[in-house]
C-alpha cells in the first residue's frame, strides 16, 4: 500500500470511530481507560523490551543524555502511565455538559452544550508516555485520535500501541479509535497535517523546529507551544530560604522539560546575599551558568569566585536550552523583569519570589504567560500536578486552549435551542 492509500485509510477510519465516540457513554469509555491500564500491567517486560531497543538505537545515534531521559521508559514511568489512565477515567466527563440556559424574550431557552472536536492528530518527539496521555485524554473527551511518534522512539510506540488496542478490544470500542502510525516515513507527517476532511485538530509536541514546521504546512487548526523558555525572579521582598529552594528545584528538577527554568532573574538588591550560593549548587549539580555583567562582578567577588561565569549574550535569554544551562540577570525592579519576561519569553511558565502581594498581583496580571508562579517552582506547570490527570500539550497560544490542554482543551461548544412550537415571526 502506498503511503497516500495508508493515510487516507487510517483518516477515514479515524472519522468513523469519531462518530461512535462521540455518542459513547462515560461509563464506555471508562471501562477503556481501564482495560488499556491492565494491559499495559500486563505488556511491561515487554514495553521495557521494546524501549531498550530505542534506547541502544538512540545511543548508536548519539542522542544527548537529555533525550535519552526523555525516551527512557522505566518501571516508574510505566506506573505513572497506568496511574495516569486511572485518573482520568475519574475525572469527570465533559461531554454532553449543559450550560447557561436561559430564556430569551421570544420564548426559546438557549445554552451551551460540550462537544469533541472530532479527529485529532498528535505529533510528538522522544517521549512515549505521549502515546498513553494522548489516547487517554482524547478518548475520554470522546474524540478519535492519530498518533505520529518520533522514530526515537518507535519500538516503545508500537509496543504501548499494542496495549492501547487490547483495552479498546476489551470493551468493544473500535480500534481505530486510537491509531499510532506504524511508519517512519517523514512524509506520513506532511500527509496529516494536510488532511482536513479527516482531521480536525493536529496537536504538536516537541522541538521548536519541528512545530515551526506544523504551524506554517498545516491546512488544519494547530493547538502548539513553541518552546518553554521559563522565568523564575527572586524580588528584594523575597524569602531567600523559599527562593533557594523554588530556583534550584525549577532548574534542577529535570532538564529536558518545557517546565524547566531557563533564566534566573534577581533584585539588585537581594543579589549579594543569594547568587553565590545558588551559583555553588547549581555548579555541583553540574549547570553551565552564563550571565549578565553584574551577576559575573557580583561571583567574581564572592566566596563562589573560583566558579567560571561564562557572558551571556542576547541569543542567550531568548533560548530554551533543554539541558544543564542557565543564564543569570541582574535586575533593578519588579518592572524590569516583568519586561525582560515578556520580550525573551516563550509565553509558558514564569515565577515570582517576593512576600510582597500587591508586587504578586501585579506580576501575576502582567507577565504575558500561560501559567504564572507565586512563590511556587516552574516544575509545576504540568497537566497532571493541576489536576487534569494528563495533558496532551501546553500550549502558549491564546485560542482556543492555553496552558495545560486536558479534557476541556479537546472540546468545543455548540448552542442548542429548546423550544416548544416556537416560530419567529419578524
Amino acid at each position: 500500500m502506498s503511503l497516500e492509500s495508508y493515510m487516507n485509510q487510517i483518516g477515514q477510519q479515524a472519522r468513523a470511530a469519531s462518530r461512535l465516540l462521540a455518542k459513547a457513554s462515560t461509563e464506555h469509555k471508562n471501562n477503556a481507560l481501564l482495560a488499556m491500564a491492565d494491559a499495559l500491567e500486563k505488556a511491561r517486560p515487554r514495553l521495557i523490551e521494546e524501549n531498550a531497543k530505542d534506547i541502544q538505537n538512540g545511543k548508536k545515534k548519539g542522542l544527548d543524555a537529555a533525550l535519552l531521559d526523555r525516551l527512557l521508559l522505566s518501571d516508574a514511568r510505566i506506573d505513572g502511565m497506568i496511574e495516569g489512565l486511572k485518573q482520568v477515567a475519574g475525572l469527570p466527563d465533559p461531554i454532553g455538559e449543559i450550560t447557561d440556559m436561559l430564556y430569551r424574550p421570544s420564548g426559546i431557552q438557549l445554552g451551551k452544550m460540550r462537544v469533541p472536536l472530532g479527529v485529532i492528530g498528535i505529533i510528538y518527539e522522544s517521549r512515549p508516555n505521549v502515546t498513553i496521555d494522548a489516547a487517554s485524554l482524547c478518548l475520554k473527551s470522546g474524540n478519535a485520535t492519530i498518533l505520529r511518534g518520533g522514530s526515537e522512539a518507535f519500538y516503545s510506540n508500537q509496543a504501548i500501541a499494542e496495549a492501547v488496542t487490547a483495552g479498546l478490544n476489551a470493551v468493544g470500542l473500535p480500534e481505530s479509535a486510537v491509531q499510532v502510525l506504524n511508519t517512519t516515513d517523514r512524509d506520513a507527517v506532511g500527509r496529516l497535517i494536510a488532511m482536513p476532511e479527516y482531521v480536525d485538530v493536529i496537536v504538536p509536541r516537541g522541538g521548536k523546529g519541528l512545530i515551526e514546521r506544523i504551524s506554517k504546512d498545516a491546512r488544519v487548526p494547530v493547538i502548539k507551544h513553541l518552546d518553554g523558555n521559563c522565568h523564575v525572579y527572586i524580588d528584594d521582598e523575597a524569602d531567600l530560604d523559599k527562593a533557594f529552594k523554588i530556583a534550584l528545584n525549577a532548574k534542577t528538577r529535570r532538564y529536558g522539560v518545557c517546565n524547566a527554568m531557563e533564566s534566573l532573574l534577581i533584585h539588585q538588591a537581594v543579589a549579594q546575599q543569594i547568587l553565590p550560593k545558588l551559583v555553588s549548587a547549581f555548579h555541583e549539580k553540574g549547570v553551565e551558568l552564563v550571565g549578565c555583567d553584574a551577576t559575573r562582578s557580583i561571583v567574581a567577588g564572592s566566596a563562589a569566585s573560583d566558579i567560571a561565569i561564562g557572558v551571556a549574550t542576547q541569543e542567550d535569554w531568548f533560548t530554551e536550552y533543554l539541558a544543564p544551562k542557565l543564564s543569570i540577570k541582574m535586575l533593578s525592579d519588579m518592572e524590569e523583569a516583568i519586561e525582560h519576561i515578556n520580550h525573551y519569553g516563550s509565553h509558558h511558565s514564569d515565577a515570582i519570589i517576593s512576600q510582597n502581594y500587591s508586587k504578586t498581583r501585579a506580576f501575576m496580571t502582567q507577565v504575558d504567560s500561560s501559567s504564572v508562579m507565586v512563590n511556587a517552582s516552574t516544575a509545576f506547570a504540568d497537566g497532571f500536578e493541576y489536576g487534569l490527570g494528563a495533558e496532551i500539550g501546553i500550549s502558549t497560544d491564546k485560542i482556543h486552549a492555553r496552558g495545560p490542554v486536558g479534557l476541556i482543551g479537546l472540546t468545543s461548544q455548540k448552542y442548542i435551542v429548546l423550544g416548544d412550537g416556537h416560530t419567529r415571526d419578524n
